[in-house]
């Protein structure tokens, strides 16, 4: 078993990390001049920055926190058909990815150290919505059918292939298609070319409003993730290179207790408060108005962590997906994904106290 490398740097104390912030150490990394000095410059990349479910690296963004902590943050978000965000960020484009939890687990079965420094979901986020000709009321229903993910291979493929195995539906028994998010799923819906897409807010907002699809499996909850998947399943997160964090982690820190602030803002705040937070073409444009944003964000709200700790049973729940998907688990453990310290450190930084049950070294 190749013992995570990141444990190597946890002795490193507070008066380090605050060093430690002061240092650019990357090709990558600029900095800006404020009126307290230079910041240094992060790359993120976001798996689709105007998605609701990875709304709060933006939010952070709007809100100033980046820079409060010490950080010039610069953010972008993947294209369809371009190059994934955790996929960026692994390559060395970008130092930081706002993804999902799992790839950490596809980048350690390929023998590359990718980490998970802090949770911000506790579910998908996501939707099975289903044209009202389709007749699919359940993943047992997927049998012949056209499943629309974002992207083939993204973690909307695994999740179908997922839901559809539980429900005794092999992979070979539907198509999938990448149908992107957002107007290209709408459209994959409408001339029907899918039969259901999974999706989130605010699409799944414009597919119910415009009559043309309906949610038959909800996975954007903790009660719809609880009966679907089995238990928590950790979502939206922040991963990086652990060699990347091992070298900045004054800047690692930071950017986590950022998003940590941002996760307690999200808690104490109604879904129409975050909306007048983010830019206007976020929560209102062609597929959806910010009435339905702010409907959609309400009703999933609770997807949002208030403290950025990884759940207990999560990564359990995640292991046991990728088992059932086929992924070769062998070479390496739970705890090579996640680290709960960066969490830790901002919530003691805040005076605030965990209210998640924090997941344990066997998950």
């Amino acid at each position: 078993m190749r013992k995570h490398s990141i444990v190597a740097v946890v002795a490193a104390g507070a008066l380090a990390l605050t060093l430690a912030a002061c240092s650019t150490g990357s090709p990558s990394s600029t900095s800006t001049k404020t009126s307290a000095g230079p910041l240094p410059t992060v790359k993120m990349m976001v798996g689709g920055i105007d998605k609701q479910i990875y709304l709060p690296y933006q939010l952070a963004q709007s809100l100033g926190f980046y820079k409060k902590y010490g950080i010039n943050m610069e953010l972008s978000t993947e294209q369809n058909g371009g190059v994934g965000a955790e996929d960026a960020m692994a390559s060395g484009q970008v130092d930081l990815a706002g993804a999902w939890y799992i790839h950490t687990f596809d980048f350690q079965s390929k023998g590359k150290d990718v980490i998970n420094l802090v949770q911000l979901s506790g579910a998908p986020g996501e939707r099975e919505m289903c044209s009202t000709k389709s007749g699919v009321k359940s993943a047992a229903d997927f049998k012949g059918k056209t499943l629309g993910v974002t992207d083939l291979g993204s973690g909307t493929d695994e999740l179908t292939q997922f839901i559809a195995s539980k429900a005794g539906v092999q992979h070979s028994g539907y198509t999938t298609l990448a149908v992107g998010a957002g107007a290209t799923a709408i459209a994959a819906i409408q001339r029907g070319s899918a039969d259901c897409v999974m999706t989130t807010q605010p699409t799944v907002g414009a597919l119910t409003s415009k009559k043309l699809a309906y949610s038959a499996i909800d996975l954007a909850t903790a009660a719809g993730a609880q009966k679907a998947l089995g238990g928590d399943w950790p979502a939206a997160g922040l991963l990086a290179r652990s060699d990347w964090v091992i070298s900045h982690e004054g800047e690692a820190q930071k950017v986590v207790d950022a998003l940590v602030a941002t996760m307690h803002w999200i808690s104490t705040h109604t879904a129409a408060q975050i909306a007048d937070k983010l830019p206007a073409e976020f929560v209102s444009n062609a597929t959806i108005s910010k009435a339905q944003y702010v409907a959609g964000l309400t009703t999933d709200k609770g997807q949002f962590l208030p403290d950025g700790i990884m759940p207990a049973g999560g990564p359990k729940v995640i292991a046991a997906m990728e088992k059932a998907n086929g992924v070769d688990l062998s070479g390496f453990t739970i705890a090579d994904t996640f680290t709960n310290k960066y969490a830790i450190a901002a919530l003691k930084l805040e005076g605030l106290k965990a209210t998640t049950t924090p997941a344990g070294a066997n998950g």
